[in-house]
């Protein structure tokens, strides 16, 4: 059987997702650029995509102009390949190599049998001396059938040159995540509906062309130009909350905010947390500095506060402290805060350390 002659654009540094998402939307951008050169173009699995070479060899003169072409248009990291059948084309591509027609055992002979990516038919191979795809491919048909099962003979017909697909080689999800990437909706496609379900859960059309801008914003401007709050876990106010880029593995994953968090504050939380923390005095009635002892209890009830000098206000309300203990990792420190609201109406949230109390945050 004639295997279908593909060229290969194996791009090395995409090959695995990172938890803010940008490789998928990198790859999206690869296969953009093919697609716009050679329009067959399909994704294979993260990293890699392929087309039919026949076609594009025809049209710009040749298999070598189409890898100068593509390299010239997806960028010189990528790598490309020509080969008959995809196993081949994939292992042509990471050596940016132009295999010959019907010359495809011969390549892969000297590869090794972890390049199946079966790793019990490797080890016991190499246990018993073959460890090249070429003595694989010498081994009796029978033999390896009666031996090893059906998707052991189903990669010793890939090693001789016989098939060009592999099992598992696909990515069967990777059309999806790539949608997702595109901020398309993976089950709608990228054509809004004519309804708007948002009533009952599900995806609106508003919700549909929104993601649809907000991928045509970060392909524009990078990916730090959309970005969604996240809750998450931590001590500090300011911990609790972070800015993830839109369509991130990050956005979407379960906040880690239930694990328990000694010292953590209770509920609600505060509505500003200030960047920079202000320096307050308080004292309490007799108008001595309030203190937390090592035990974390106060040494009295505040009564007034000055904010970074300012005029003395009454405190009105108060709840806590809260001790918070860390040691990260050989410097042990100590603080503890407490809420207060002062007859101006302002909730505060303040924290002591070191003999020093700061307001950290605000509240409604």
């Amino acid at each position: 059987m004639e295997l279908e002659r593909l060229v290969v654009v194996w791009c090395p540094e995409l090959q695995q997702e990172g938890p803010r998402g940008e490789e998928a939307r990198r790859f999206v951008q690869v296969v953009a650029r093919t697609g716009e050169l050679c329009p067959w173009a399909h994704p294979i699995r993260l990293g890699v995509c392929a087309l039919p070479a026949r076609g594009p060899a025809r049209f710009f003169g040749g298999e070598e102009m189409v890898v100068s072409r593509l390299v010239e248009v997806v960028g010189e990291d990528a790598h490309v390949g020509v080969a008959d059948g995809l196993f081949a084309a994939v292992l042509a591509a990471r050596a940016r190599l132009i295999v010959p027609a019907g010359e495809v055992r011969q390549f892969l002979a000297p590869w090794s049998v972890a390049t199946l990516a079966r790793a019990e038919l490797a080890v016991t191979l190499q246990r018993l001396g073959v460890t090249t795809l070429g003595q694989f491919a010498a081994l009796p048909s029978p033999h390896v059938s009666d031996r090893f099962g059906a998707d052991a003979a189903a990669a010793h017909l890939v090693a001789r040159g016989e098939s060009g697909e592999l099992a598992g080689l696909r990515d069967r999800s990777i059309e999806r995540r790539l949608r997702v990437a595109r901020g398309e909706d993976p089950d709608l496609g990228s054509v809004p509906p004519p309804y708007q379900p948002g009533f009952f859960g599900g995806a609106s059309a508003a919700d549909t062309r929104a993601a649809l801008s907000f991928a045509r914003v970060q392909d524009r401007l990078g990916i730090e130009a959309v970005l969604l709050g996240r809750i998450q876990g931590g001590r500090d106010p300011g911990e609790q909350a972070a800015l993830v880029p839109w369509g991130s593995p990050e956005a979407g994953a379960i906040p880690a905010g239930g694990a328990p968090w000694p010292g953590r504050l209770p509920l609600p939380s505060p509505t500003e947390v200030l960047r920079v923390p202000r320096r307050v005095e308080v004292v309490d009635a007799a108008g001595l500095a309030l203190e937390v002892s090592g035990r974390g209890l106060l040494n009295g009830e505040p009564a007034r506060l000055s904010v970074e000098g300012g005029p003395w206000q009454a405190v009105t309300a108060w709840a806590g402290p809260w001790p918070v203990t860390e040691r990260w990792w050989s410097v042990r420190r100590r603080r503890a805060r407490v809420q207060v609201v002062t007859d101006d109406g302002v909730a505060r949230l303040l924290c002591a350390e070191r003999a020093q109390w700061w307001v950290e945050a605000l509240y409604d």
